[in-house]
């Protein structure tokens, strides 16, 4: 079963297309999200408790009552069976998440910390990116972790906005078996375990990080 899982080319080009697609929105989720959770956890403006419910609502928000509309928006910016359309619509779920998260850990960030940056002459992006990012590494990670999950395992997107450029869900069910009534359950099982093995090792080689980012903020003082 794993040397036909190996021998097919489709399921290997869809790894490589699954850890393109995720890694990218991943990416772009950190960065933009990573400057709205510090604006809504460190700034005080008017609304702020509105945007972080919206923010929360956006990210519960059932993907199939999106579908539609974001494929006229696909087509219409010739994004269809293009990997950028799948990066822009993982953004719909993987940025709120991160900034709903985020922002939690941005709150526990001593404010001394910015104060004696700027004492020292540092700019405002000078802070964020010398200062509070490093603090951040163990949230950063954690939430990275858990968006690559989420990208990398979603299905529902990846069949209706590709064609051919397929990702690996959709490679594998997509499996056929000798004949048509026939599933090659031995090959999808296979090809399951091989799926789930980046994901294992991502989570050992930051493990220590994940664990500081879960409990970073549980107790205070």
């Amino acid at each position: 079963n794993y040397q036909s899982v190996f021998a097919n080319p489709s399921f290997l080009r869809g790894m490589g297309l699954s850890l393109l697609v995720a890694s990218g929105a991943v990416a772009v989720s950190l960065l933009l999200g990573s400057f709205a959770a510090y604006a809504l956890g460190r700034f005080r403006f008017r609304f702020k408790g509105a945007i972080l419910y919206i923010v929360l609502a956006v990210s519960m928000f059932p993907q199939i009552a999106v579908l539609s509309g974001l494929f006229i928006l696909i087509r219409q910016f010739n994004l269809y069976n293009n990997p950028l359309g799948l990066i822009f619509t993982y953004l719909i779920f993987t940025i709120p998440f991160t900034v709903w998260v985020l922002t939690s850990f941005v709150r526990e960030i001593p404010a001394e910390l910015e104060e004696a940056a700027q004492v020292d002459g540092a700019t405002p992006l000078q802070t964020l990116f010398l200062v509070l990012f490093p603090v951040m590494m163990p949230a950063l990670v954690t939430t990275g972790l858990l968006a690559f999950i989420n990208a990398w395992n979603e299905y529902l997107f990846a069949l209706t906005f590709t064609s051919s450029n397929r990702t690996v869900p959709v490679v594998i069910a997509n499996f056929s078996g000798a004949s048509q009534f026939e599933l090659p359950w031995g090959n999808i099982m296979a090809a399951s375990i091989l799926v789930t093995i980046p994901l294992i090792v991502l989570v050992l080689i930051f493990q220590r990080n994940i664990v500081s980012g879960l409990t970073s903020g549980a107790v205070k003082g």
